[in-house]
């Protein structure tokens, strides 16, 4: 169980270390997320089929969250400090909100065996597109940082 309340204490305990940022690592788990997406969008949503692709969705967003944390220069251990990352980072309330949804239903389908009816998990998937909309426009947003810092532009 997770003792971590903020991003604060993620970094005190150590389930968040400070690391080099490594943008290549991340732009390889940003390709790998995309490359999943694709194949999800080209597959249909059914009763039978909505939660494992649920549980796609949620990997994809897991590599652009460790993408985005990484290209900010940390390494962080766990879903919940990952969304902290969010809320108390980049103080953006509404994705912690929503991430935080999406890691809860994943966690009750992985530890705990309770599959999302069809249309939770319909919800589920649409709520991890988002994210991965919002994401990929942070992580642009970031490599612009990265860019214009290496050209001495901020």
């Amino acid at each position: 169980m997770n003792k971590e309340s903020s991003w604060e204490e993620c970094i005190e305990t150590s389930a968040s270390l400070k690391v080099s940022p490594n943008k290549s690592k991340a732009k390889s788990s940003i390709e790998t997320a995309e490359g999943r997406t694709i194949f999800l969008e080209e597959t249909s949503v059914k009763e039978n089929n909505a939660n494992y692709i649920f549980e796609n969705y949620y990997s994809s967003v897991l590599e652009m969250m460790h993408s985005l944390v990484l290209l900010n220069g940390y390494n962080v251990g766990n879903h919940i400090c990952l969304g902290y990352f969010l809320r108390d980072v980049l103080s953006n309330e509404e994705l912690y909100r929503l991430f935080d949804d999406c890691r809860s239903k994943r966690n009750s389908l992985i530890y705990y065996g309770k599959k999302m009816d069809f249309e939770t998990a319909k919800t589920g998937i649409d709520n991890c597109k988002k994210l991965i909309g919002e994401l990929k426009l942070l992580l642009e947003h970031e490599a612009r940082g990265v860019r214009e810092r290496r050209l001495g532009m901020s």
